[in-house]
C-alpha cells in the first residue's frame, strides 16, 4: 500500500507517528510511506527582498527540521520512507500530491498547529478531506 504521511511537526504529528506503533499491521515491510511537509510560501513582495539561494535554504531547513525526528523514527522501524518537502498552501499540496502520486491512503493528525481553529477536525484535514478522492485517516 501506498501511503502518504503529511507532518507539520505539530503534537498531532507525533501523536500520528505513536498511533501507527500501536498498529503492527502498518509497520509491515509490505506498505510504501512517503513523510510530506508543506512549508507556507514567502509572499512574493516580501521574497524579492532575499537572494534566491538563501530562499531555498529557508525552505529545505523548514522543512528538514521537522524531518529530523521522523528519520530517527522511520529508521527505528524499519520503513520505507521517502521525504518531499514542497512550498505552497498545504492542503492544496497534500491533496495534489495524492491524487497524482496515486497513493491508496492518507494518514494524517487530526489538526496541526492552529489546532485551536476548528475543534472537531483541523482545518487542513478538512481541506485535505474535501479536495481529494484520496481515503484519509484521522489521528486525533
Amino acid at each position: 500500500m501506498k501511503i502518504l504521511l503529511p507532518v507539520d511537526g505539530s503534537s498531532y504529528t507525533k501523536r500520528m507517528l505513536a498511533w501507527l506503533t500501536t498498529h503492527d499491521e502498518w509497520l509491515t515491510g509490505q506498505h510504501e510511506f512517503t513523510v510530506l511537509t508543506v512549508v507556507p510560501q514567502i509572499p512574493p513582495h516580501a521574497a524579492a527582498m532575499f537572494p534566491a539561494d538563501q530562499l531555498k535554504s529557508y525552505y529545505e531547513d523548514t522543512a528538514e527540521a521537522i524531518f529530523k525526528p521522523i528519520r530517527k523514527f522511520t529508521a527505528k522501524h524499519n520503513l520505507a520512507t521517502s521525504y518531499q518537502g514542497k512550498i505552497g498552501h498545504a492542503p492544496d499540496v497534500i491533496a495534489k500530491m495524492a491524487e497524482k502520486g496515486k497513493y491508496d491512503l492518507i494518514i494524517m493528525g487530526s489538526h496541526g498547529h492552529s489546532n485551536f481553529m476548528n475543534l472537531v477536525a483541523g482545518s487542513v484535514a478538512t481541506k485535505v478531506m474535501a479536495a481529494c478522492k484520496t481515503p484519509v485517516l484521522l489521528v486525533r
